[in-house]
């Protein structure tokens, strides 16, 4: 068992390999736990999120155990880039890894566990969410400063930005980490990045014409390269889904 752990919880090792230990039948589950499965914990007197990511295929078992870095390790790194550059995320604590001679089996992240109010997904389901419009244009000036920061966040999607309200003082942070780019972006990256966000056109809007004033550039042509973005995700996850259907319907 590989263990990497924060620096302020270095006296804290044989906890934390305690909560791996018993995570199965310890902790309370969070969420359905059907691809990874996240539980939180005790330790120290604060609550832990301990994310246990789904042991890989075969071939990824390999390739994970000598040529590229675990899940955890990359959400643990990249949390702690985060942070330095001042961008919210949960304070990371641990990643452990378990491996054989020749295959990679399983590995965990641990970091704290963070109160928030909403995520982006009740903006998308609720348009009468006090505040949205204001919510909204905050969420795209807190985009605009990862791009500002060479962050490319590869899954800004719905459930993967936590909100606090704070009266109006709106506070962002990320979660589901591990897959990041760190460079200087171009527009048409930055506007890629807020495909998977929301289907409604009425909220691509808001948040090009937010956009537009904090790159100096036309309203109309922000927005066309956004929804365009959003147009082609959105008909490729419905193909993709008609399609997991279809082979659901043949398997019965």
């Amino acid at each position: 068992m590989k263990i990497v752990i924060s620096e302020n919880f270095q006296n804290s090792k044989e906890e934390i390999l305690e909560l791996v230990r018993h995570f199965e039948e310890g902790g309370t589950l969070l969420g359905p736990g059907k691809r990874n499965k996240i539980k939180l914990f005790e330790l120290q007197g604060i609550t832990v999120n301990v994310k246990a990511f789904k042991m890989p295929n075969l071939i990824n078992r390999i390739v994970y155990r000598f040529f590229r870095r675990s899940k955890a390790e990359r959400s643990y790194t990249y949390a702690q880039k985060l942070l330095v550059k001042g961008i919210g995320t949960p304070r990371p604590i641990a990643y452990l890894e378990e491996t054989g001679a020749t295959t990679f089996r399983k590995s965990y992240y641990i970091s704290e566990q963070l109160g928030y109010d909403l995520t982006y997904r009740e903006l998308v389901q609720q348009a009468d969410y006090p505040h949205h419009e204001e919510i909204l244009r905050a969420f795209t000036r807190f985009t605009f400063r990862l791009h500002e920061e060479g962050v490319e966040f590869l899954d800004h999607s719905p459930g993967n930005t936590l909100i606090q309200l704070n009266s109006g003082d709106y506070r962002f942070f990320l979660v589901d980490l591990n897959r990041m780019n760190f460079k200087k972006l171009s527009l048409e990256e930055r506007m890629r990045n807020f495909s998977r966000l929301t289907p409604r056109k009425d909220m691509v809007k808001v948040m090009a014409s937010e956009y537009a004033k904090l790159i100096s550039m036309p309203e109309e042509l922000v927005f066309q390269k956004m929804w365009g973005y959003t147009s082609d995700f959105q008909r490729d996850f419905q193909r993709k889904k008609a399609l997991k259907k279809k082979v659901k319907f043949w398997k019965k």
